[in-house]
């Protein structure tokens, strides 16, 4: 089988070669190229050592020459060159202690991962698979190169990229590599969080609902508050499922937004912890939307996620109870004013995923219900007619107070107190403060 090279990879290849070195595009950009997709980057090997590498080319970065890796820069786009090699050694899980330069492109091959990501293609663009990587794409196969237990005992992380590939390309991991992530999974206490986090993008994938019920061992691992909620059985007429089973049908049930994926991961996170039974043997939960929320914003931020995402995510699992249905023209405007239109977009999707994960039949889309309430705001809204300048004016001094009262102002005009025109809101403001001037003076004659 032969892929499409591109001419500037051919060019770093033909030189190499030129030069008297093997070297082969190789890994992802490989696969994915046989997939028929377009790759992100193109990976090179090559028996080439470092500095051999380096003074081939007129523009490199040795950056990670202890590895073997210079990055050639070709104009705008770096392509990294790597020396075939062995990793031995792997104290921490994670981290080999010693790298042996090779010669050989079978030996490099035999220590990657998985079979598909072990494909390497010559200058011509024929494919190189020693390892049947072919097959297990053809058959949707994801499979350890060797033997599993080996592979994810050197690095504990492969374990997270097997999920996120079997979740992404919607594939089976065959049951000796799934028997070794299971017997393995607690080495990914080793992984660096920010790598977990960013490896939490397999959420997004098309087969991530059979990852989540194959593997909730491994997600007790990466989040040990999610372990309570596993076959948590929920005694509710309005639930089908066990919080867990509910949970993955959530996430599978949204769009691939990962902000929204990862509240519907957290969404009832709080649940095993505000369970009680009534005399009728119905089970509740009260107050779990916030106590999820609380720590949804603890787990995000040992995950070391951006305070953005902690604060956008944890609201929105907050917020997953909130009464959409029954919003009207009126708390429409308050919560866009409070919240943002995007947030209440996003919570629509999250309450429909998790009606949907109820597994207890039809759900109406909210989105036709509240779309023609956010329009008719968005063609109503004005901005307040009340400005900062306007309460300086009144003596309010500069600083925080200007703003609880513009706040104190629009609340008022989203009541219908007042109308949003200036002399009423300016009427409004002076009025408020004089009543509270007058409670604080009174309360002060009290205390002589």
């Amino acid at each position: 089988m032969r892929i499409e090279i591109p001419r500037r990879v051919r060019r770093i290849l033909q030189t190499l070669q030129e030069a008297g070195f093997a070297a082969y595009a190789v890994g992802g950009c490989v696969r994915d190229s046989v997939l028929g997709s377009e790759p992100n980057d193109w990976d090179i090997c090559t028996s080439a050592r470092p500095e051999q590498t380096a003074a081939l080319f007129s523009h490199t970065v040795l950056t990670g020459a202890k590895y073997g890796t210079v990055t050639v820069v070709d104009g705008e786009i770096c392509y990294e060159v790597t020396t075939f090699r062995a990793e031995n050694g792997y104290d921490d899980h994670r981290h080999p202690k010693e790298i042996e330069f090779l010669s050989s492109l079978e030996d490099d091959l035999s220590r990657r991962d998985f079979s598909i990501n072990a494909m390497a293609a010559d200058l011509s663009g024929e494919v190189i698979d020693l390892f049947d990587g072919l097959h297990d794409l053809r058959h949707g196969l994801l499979r350890c190169v060797g033997e599993p237990s080996e592979r994810f005992a050197e690095d504990a992380l492969r374990i997270l990229r097997a999920l996120r590939f079997a979740s992404r390309l919607e594939f089976t991991i065959e049951p000796k590599t799934a028997k070794a992530i299971h017997e393995l999974c607690p080495t990914l206490q080793a992984v660096a969080r920010e790598r977990i986090a960013k490896e939490l993008q397999l959420l997004c994938g098309g087969g991530v609902e059979a990852i989540l019920r194959e593997f909730p061992d491994v997600f007790a691992v990466l989040i040990p508050e999610l372990r309570p909620c596993i076959g948590f059985r929920q005694f509710n007429f309005h639930h089908k499922y066990d919080v867990w089973e509910h949970t993955l049908c959530a996430v599978a049930a949204a769009p691939k937004d990962f902000c929204i994926r990862l509240a519907l991961l957290l969404h009832d996170i709080g649940k095993p912890s505000c369970f009680t039974m009534d005399k009728n043997a119905v089970g509740h939960f009260y107050g779990h939307a916030s106590v999820s929320g609380l720590l949804s914003e603890k787990i995000l931020r040992r995950l070391r996620f951006d305070n953005a995402t902690v604060k956008y995510v944890s609201q929105l699992v907050s917020l997953h109870d909130y009464p959409l249905a029954e919003m009207t023209e009126r708390s429409v405007r308050r919560f866009l004013a409070k919240y943002g239109e995007k947030t209440l977009r996003d919570l629509m999707s999250v309450r429909y995923a998790d009606a949907v994960a109820t597994g207890m039949g039809e759900v109406r889309d909210l989105h036709e219900r509240l779309e023609p309430l956010i329009e008719a705001v968005r063609k109503e809204e004005q901005p307040l007619q009340l400005k900062g300048a306007d309460l300086l004016v009144l003596g309010v001094p500069q600083g925080k107070r200007i703003s609880e009262l513009l706040s104190l102002a629009q609340e008022a005009v989203f009541d219908e107190q007042i109308p949003n025109e200036h002399d009423a809101l300016v009427a409004f403001v002076r009025n408020w403060i004089d009543k509270h001037s007058q409670t604080c003076y009174n309360k002060s004659k009290e205390g002589f």
